[in-house]
């Protein structure tokens, strides 16, 4: 008898243990503009991150959670992310949000976010989602003003003096404005034209005619797709020689497609590693995780990975390295927030109370199009 109620213990004591390594399993909800006009950005997020969720389920999840994904298209609609947002925390109990895709969408879900206290990791770039930080959100791509900072020590290093801006009147365009007149006082260029245009807008031959006259050394449109295919397309009709710049917002084949290889010729901008990873040096950190992910697209999706779905694959990450720390809610947020090192899509993130994003120059490489493909630009 004795005997028997030792090994009962026994058993009892390991199927506790092996449900206490199971946990329960982590509900991960999503925002991703999957259809609409930022589908380009939201499209490739959902795939990455349901490709993801796949493989990590298919070894047993995270820390021995599985993983269970909800995930929503909001459109690209700021209105219908906060309904969706809401819907998220309250119907479906998630412990986390990955998204939304656009700074628009983002900054209206933020309130959400933060009264809930739920973790919020965008997606988007404007600097006002992390700066000043609010407790409980983070963002994957790089600050828009390191981007600037990047076009500008570029143009630097090409005697380029004074620039002509274009930028969208949306949240990225209108932040990405901001951080690019700030930059240019910073760094001693003079900005001769600031031309903005709508995102609906379909021919902006009016405002170039006006950079055109006023002899910049250089452009700098910042949006995202559709609106800086057309201004490049415009940039070409109008005979315009002026470099042409672009943001990291239309890291994407996508935008050459739209362009046009010929427009688009000589275009430059700050972008990823993933963009140019097989012409990285020998030894970058980020090589061989940019190499696996670009080939795991391909074989799911038969296209290849873009910047914009390593936003949600940096999200995914940054949630894996986060349940170290546990996984309830406040545990996740302080997780993300204790991220060091993290290598990942879009660089490699150093995380603290007060960086809710945490990455450097060192995200980007400045590109320039060439036949219809990347270079790094020298």
């Amino acid at each position: 008898m004795n005997r028997f109620r030792t090994i009962l213990s026994l058993v009892i004591t390991l199927v506790f243990a092996v449900s206490a390594y199971a946990g329960e399993p982590l509900r991960i909800g999503a925002l991703f503009a999957v259809t609409g006009p930022a589908s380009f950005l939201g499209e490739p997020e959902r795939n990455t991150l349901e490709m993801l969720v796949k493989e990590a389920n298919a070894k047993g999840g995270i820390k021995g959670h599985k993983i269970e994904l909800v995930v929503y298209d909001t459109q690209g609609d700021a209105t219908k992310a906060v309904q969706l947002a809401t819907k998220l925390i309250k119907n479906d109990k998630v412990s986390v949000i990955i998204g939304p895709s656009t700074t628009g969408e983002t900054m209206a879900v933020i309130p959400v976010a933060e009264k809930e206290k739920i973790p919020l990791i965008s997606c988007a770039a404007g600097i006002k989602i992390t700066d000043p930080v609010k407790k409980y959100v983070f963002k994957t791509p790089a600050n828009d003003h390191v981007a600037a900072e990047k076009i500008f020590n570029f143009m630097a290093s090409k005697k380029q003096k004074s620039v002509a801006l274009l930028t969208v009147t949306d949240g990225f365009g209108a932040s990405g404005r901001e951080q690019l007149k700030d930059m240019a006082k910073k760094k001693g260029i003079s900005v001769v034209a600031d031309e903005t245009y709508g995102p609906k807008d379909t021919d902006m031959t009016a405002q170039l005619t006006k950079i055109k006259g006023s002899k910049a050394d250089a452009i700098i449109c910042w949006g995202t797709n559709p609106g800086p295919a057309i201004v490049t397309r415009n940039v070409k009709q109008l005979g315009i020689k002026m470099p042409l710049y672009q943001s990291h917002g239309v890291a994407s084949k996508k935008y050459i497609e739209l362009a046009g290889n010929e427009n688009a010729e000589g275009v430059l901008l700050p972008a990823g590693k993933l963009a140019i990873y097989e012409k990285l040096k020998k030894g970058d950190h980020q090589f061989k995780l940019l190499k696996d992910y670009d080939q795991s697209y391909k074989k799911n999706f038969n296209t290849e990975a873009s910047t914009f779905g390593g936003y949600a694959y940096d999200s995914f990450l940054m949630i894996t390295e986060a349940l170290k720390a546990g996984s309830s809610t406040e545990q996740i947020r302080d997780g993300l927030e204790g991220i060091r090192k993290l290598v990942s899509i879009s660089g490699i993130y150093n995380m603290s109370a007060t960086d809710h994003n945490g990455l450097d120059l060192n995200a980007f490489e400045m590109v320039k199009i060439s036949k219809g493909d990347w270079e790094i630009a020298k």
